[in-house]
């Protein structure tokens, strides 16, 4: 029997922390994030991390998981999120996944297949050397079904496809085929009018810098944790790296922050949008519309369960 899935997707600031808040405890739920920002420890004020208080109130998962030079792959996160929501399943609770990381999510509900093979900087090297149209001929050889995907000038990708092919020995195309876990899903999309949206986020981005997210980067940059860090690359982090070294003013990187954050949001959206067969989208500038998402869910569950 597919067991229960709760999916909450939907841009920053829209109002996903506290929805799946009262989402779990009302439904006896766990929330398993899918937000790549909130692995890191010590990166808090910046990724509008959940409060330790609303951490102790629902068990949550993949927080503060990672130090700020580490780094848990996509097909990491995948193989410990699948561990993580059937633990949830056994100790009869529902996993609520959130997030706005648009290929965290999919990997997840998708199954996407996620090629484990490691850079191979020697194998990149010696494929260099053969150029454009003679790297892609031999994608054409080893996968055909890979290089008809693949435009020969992108020549990044066609190394890339080539160096899993040859290191793991079948096709990447094999490799990534999506085989989908066998979950009930429930998938909630969370969006807003975009003036307001915009909105919440410049309140968002001026409350974090009250907060004293200068002096979190700060502290961070003492630690030795420089933007050439994929976790220091985020929003907030390197705006306020780029003020710190003399390059933008105080009041120019907070605008610079906000602009960013708002184009983000827009890109978070191109990764659901196309899905509305298997989203229900709820407008959250809505009345009531926290009402209409408790009785979609309730019903969900209800249907799950085994009602008629």
């Amino acid at each position: 029997m597919q067991k229960p899935l709760l999916v909450l997707a939907g841009p920053t600031a829209v109002g996903k922390t506290d929805l799946s808040l009262r989402l779990a405890q009302r439904f006896n739920g766990e929330i398993v994030s899918a937000d790549s920002r909130l692995f890191y420890r010590g990166l808090d004020i910046g990724t509008a991390k959940p409060t330790a208080a609303e951490q102790t109130a629902v068990p949550h998962h993949f927080i503060d998981i990672c130090d700020p030079d580490e780094t848990l792959t996509l097909a990491e996160y995948q193989e410990q999120a699948y561990a993580t929501i059937d633990a949830i399943h056994q100790r009869g609770r529902l996993p609520i996944l959130v997030g706005g990381t648009g290929q965290y999510v999919l990997a997840v509900v998708e199954g996407w297949g996620i090629p484990r093979v490691p850079p191979q900087y020697d194998l990149r090297q010696a494929l260099e050397q053969l150029g454009e149209p003679e790297l892609h001929r031999w994608l054409r050889h080893l996968d055909p079904a890979k290089a008809t995907e693949i435009h020969p000038h992108n020549v990044r990708r066609v190394m890339r496809a080539l160096e899993v092919t040859l290191v793991s020995g079948r096709p990447i195309s094999e490799l990534q085929r999506k085989r989908p876990p066998p979950y009930q899903l429930c998938w909630l999309g969370l969006h807003r009018d975009r003036a307001e949206l915009y909105g919440r986020i410049d309140t968002r981005v001026d409350q974090m810098v009250a907060a004293g997210l200068l002096a979190e980067v700060k502290q961070l940059q003492a630690a030795g944790y420089g933007r050439h860090l994929p976790s220091m690359s985020g929003l907030g982090y390197r705006q306020l790296l780029d003020h710190l070294a003399g390059k933008l003013t105080l009041a120019e990187a907070v605008e610079r922050m906000k602009f960013e954050t708002h184009r983000f949001a827009r890109q978070q959206y191109t990764w659901f949008r196309h899905d509305d067969e298997r989203i229900v989208w709820f407008d959250m500038g809505e009345d009531g519309v926290e009402t209409a998402v408790f009785a979609h869910v309730k019903d969900w569950v209800w249907r799950v369960a085994g009602g008629e």
